[in-house]
């Protein structure tokens, strides 16, 4: 018997909770354009752009939600996307604000497929 902190339905539920707190953190560094004073059509554009990211991570997660491996793919590819476009322009403490949940969530997903695979398997165990 597993334990109950590492059940399949906890893993499930915490990379769902954790990819939905993940994007809305990233929303809210989009709040910054609402400052540069471009006016409403400029800003209307940049709030956009800088909310691709919240976009990219929310599909991911839409699509995860039945097929957990693309979440175990895609977002450590998200994150080794990101590491690459902006390397050299923040500290390393931004890559690993940024980067660092998803990777998390990318193992996290990854379980969940592996729980989903075991489960599912004609050798699982019936307990």
């Amino acid at each position: 018997m597993e334990h109950k902190l590492f059940s399949a339905k906890t893993i499930r539920i915490t990379a769902r909770l954790l990819s939905g707190f993940y994007a809305g953190l990233l929303s809210i560094f989009s709040l910054d354009v609402f400052s540069e004073g471009l006016g409403f059509w400029k800003t209307l554009v940049a709030l956009c752009m800088h909310l691709i990211p919240v976009w990219m991570v929310l599909l991911i997660l839409w699509i995860s939600w039945k097929h957990p491996r693309v979440g175990g793919i895609a977002y450590p590819l998200l994150g080794i996307l990101y590491i690459g476009l902006a390397w050299g322009r923040f500290p390393l403490t931004a890559y690993l604000f940024i980067a660092g949940p998803l990777f998390l969530l990318g193992a996290l997903y990854l379980a969940d497929d592996y729980h989903r695979r075991k489960q599912s398997s004609p050798n699982a165990d019936m307990h």
